[in-house]
């Protein structure tokens, strides 16, 4: 089945701040697209432009050929994708379901094993990029799952962000988004060290930025991040308690693959106080809170 706005129904649960920007390239590359979202409201500005409404998980499936999701925590795709009235019991024969939340890789095999039992494809492709990615179709995409199924959606996932990898077998994608996360999550904590380290030593943060920037030290969250913290710009391109969930899922496979990742250990337990300090819902180069305190 390979996919084609004039032949593929597509079905899109999950329109927060990073799904419904996603499932309005869908649309405006013409596919027919149905959603589906807890909150009907957040809907309302696709349905507006012609994406139509589900009135449940089933009926979304039902009506589908391929479904992407992207949610919360790794409990809202199990229900989503394994519940009675889930995508899995009730998507049609030769289906394919893609979830790009950030879940478990051991979560993602299941799904992917009980969807093969009723001929349904399932990827797990988180993505990296945050909600400018999202709405700029720059995502990159991590995927892991049955090859010919990929091969049969990359082109709708490419609608979403240029880089788009195939890394292996279901849970593949997860275990990617681990590495990215590991690495991000280490490098915004020494970004926010360096600065809080600039101000001490009564530099000016921008002067020290323009420097860096062309050296060694350079990377995309000294030039995106580093000004937020400096701006006291803490808006949400990604949530902090997201992050938090990401890193304890790290954490989780590193301890079973017996591994003791101290950047992890130190980003994660930062990143968990930031979170219960009141900036759950603030971006994650919030982290620089903490130093300003």
């Amino acid at each position: 089945m390979k996919v084609s706005p004039q032949e593929t129904s597509v079905g899109f649960i999950g329109l927060g701040i990073m799904g419904a920007p996603m499932a309005g390239h869908i649309l405006k590359a013409g596919y027919r697209l149905r959603v589906y979202n807890r909150t009907k409201a957040k809907a309302e500005p696709l349905l507006a432009q012609g994406a139509h409404w589900a009135e449940s998980i089933a009926d979304l499936a039902k009506t589908s050929d391929v479904v992407v999701t992207i949610i919360g925590y790794p409990a809202d795709v199990e229900a989503t994708y394994l519940g009675a009235e889930g995508l899995v019991a009730h998507a049609n024969p030769g289906a394919v379901l893609v979830d790009m939340t950030t879940s478990t890789p051991a979560l993602a095999q299941r799904i992917a094993a009980e969807a093969a039992q009723r001929d349904v494809a399932v990827l797990d492709a988180p993505v990296s990029g945050g909600a400018g990615g999202a709405k700029n179709g720059k995502l990159t995409i991590m995927a892991g799952g049955d090859a010919a199924a990929f091969e049969d959606v990359n082109a709708l996932l490419a609608l979403m962000g240029p880089n788009v990898v195939l890394q292996g077998g279901p849970g593949a994608g997860q275990h990617t988004k681990a590495v990215n996360q590991i690495i991000i999550s280490s490098t915004q904590l020494c970004i926010a060290e360096g600065l809080a380290y600039a101000r001490k030593a009564g530099l000016d943060p921008r002067k020290v930025l323009a420097s860096l920037s062309k050296g060694s030290a350079a990377s995309f969250h000294l030039d995106n991040t580093a000004p937020k913290m400096i701006a006291g710009d803490t808006a949400p391109g990604f949530f902090v308690h997201h992050l938090v969930k990401d890193l304890e899922i790290a954490q989780s496979e590193a301890a079973r693959a017996g591994l003791q990742l101290a950047g992890l250990e130190t980003a994660l337990e930062r990143y968990r106080s930031l979170r219960d300090g009141g900036h759950a819902e603030d971006g994650a180069q919030a982290i620089f809170k903490l130093y300003e305190a």
